[in-house]
């Protein structure tokens, strides 16, 4: 076994791109955004400043900061550029984000010379071409080439040799794993572990009773490395989703319910425009501590209407706060539409007053929701998304995460 999956990330990427465009930011702590930082420069992270995290906040943990608006047609441009760079030395490029993709460099020795060299050769060529920084992992399995990039930052290369893999692995924080988000960090300190290693000798009953059987079976396999997903190019979509930062607003239905919309516009125009419709519906609440809850729905009629997405996303965030009484802010909104199926014939329905009679596509409630749709989608190809849409969203006041930057972080359909 050898090690050949490559994990290249772009570092820091929205803010090295400013300092690309702009010489004189180069080496300043910079943000991009305003109301809530996008994206922070490592001089930026050195006093704290993280993404998400509301401006006010940023400016006291670093008055120096500097603040910049975005080029996100900039962005998409390198981060396309940067990783077509992995596609010249090998066809098994899988992209799982603007700015980092995996590849697989497995027979590709001959031509290019070993996995080490390949990835020194893709960092080279990004940062000589395009003039940004990127690190890479180079590993045996997925999982431990990420965690490789992420210790390789910033701008760096770490490989992985097969032979002390677990040697590497386990001294690292847990953190560092795909999956352990904050709330799972805090659930798993609960009971001592703050290392890989740690939790891979955790008996599986312990990790199964704190995180549940799922989580807790796939922690405990890639803590130990295992791994055998392969590197796949075009892998189906099963779910699309968009998210809003908010900074810090109140957890009142006025301010969160244009939002939503906004977000269900933006999930529902995928859908329609791939003849999709989804069963699921869940939704993510995160509160200013960074603390997040979800909840979710599984449909008897799929949904791909903008306005029964919005409302059943709006009462699923009900129900979280209802659960969560003491909260009173909240900095983060997210929607996602899984167990997605292809567009049947649609099938009319008599009107027999069902309770969620608007909410289904064959009532002719549902069929006038589903046509002003199909109206409004129309437009907006012909004359552009700001040419027409739902009251709510657009009289809504400026929301601090522009569209555009959304956009690049939603998942393509």
């Amino acid at each position: 076994m050898t090690a050949t999956i490559l994990h290249a990330d772009l570092d820091a990427f929205y803010a090295s791109v400013e300092q690309l465009l702009d010489p004189a930011l180069r080496g300043r702590p910079i943000a991009v955004g305003g109301g809530v930082v996008l994206a922070a420069s490592y001089e930026a992270r050195r006093f704290g400043v993280r993404g998400g995290m509301p401006g006010r906040r940023a400016r006291e943990l670093c008055p120096e900061i500097v603040f910049v608006g975005g080029h996100f047609s900039e962005y998409r441009r390198l981060g396309d550029a940067a990783l077509r760079v992995l596609a010249d030395f090998t066809p098994l490029v899988e992209r799982i984000s603007i700015d980092e993709a995996f590849a697989d460099v497995a027979g590709c020795g001959a031509l290019f010379g070993s996995p080490a060299e390949i990835a020194a050769a893709v960092r080279n060529r990004v940062r000589n071409e395009l003039g940004l920084p990127i690190s890479v992992g180079v590993a045996r399995t997925r999982h431990l080439a990420k965690i490789a990039s992420q210790v390789a930052k910033p701008d760096g290369l770490v490989v992985v040799d097969p032979a002390d893999e677990l040697g590497f692995l386990h001294d690292l924080p847990v953190a560092l794993m795909w999956g352990v988000g904050p709330t799972t960090r805090a659930r798993l300190a609960t009971i001592g572990i703050e290392t890989i290693g740690q939790l891979a000798r955790t008996p599986g009953w312990s990790l199964e009773r704190l995180l549940g059987a799922a989580a807790g079976e796939k922690l405990s396999a890639l803590a130990w490395n295992r791994d055998p997903r392969p590197v796949v190019p075009k892998r189906r979509v099963r779910s699309a989703g968009a998210q809003s930062a908010l900074g810090r607003q109140p957890a009142r239905q006025r301010v969160f319910g244009p939002v939503l919309l906004n977000l269900a516009e933006r999930i529902a125009t995928r859908l329609r425009a791939k003849a999709r419709f989804g069963r699921t519906v869940t939704v993510r609440v995160r509160f200013t501590d960074l603390r997040s809850v979800t909840r979710s729905v599984t449909l008897d009629a799929p949904v791909e209407a903008t306005a029964t997405l919005a409302e059943i996303a709006g009462e699923l965030v009900l129900k979280a706060l209802a659960d969560h009484p003491a909260e009173r802010f909240i900095s983060l909104l997210a929607i996602a539409v899984s167990h997605l199926e292809e567009r049947p014939d649609l099938q009319l329905e008599l009107p027999l007053g069902l309770p969620d009679a608007k909410r289904r596509p064959g009532t002719s409630q549902g069929m006038s929701r589903f046509m002003a749709d199909a109206a409004i989608d129309a437009i907006r190809q012909r004359f552009g998304w700001e040419s027409v849409g739902y009251a709510a969203a657009a009289l809504a006041p400026p929301q601090s995460v522009p569209d555009a930057f959304r956009e690049l972080a939603e998942k393509e359909l």
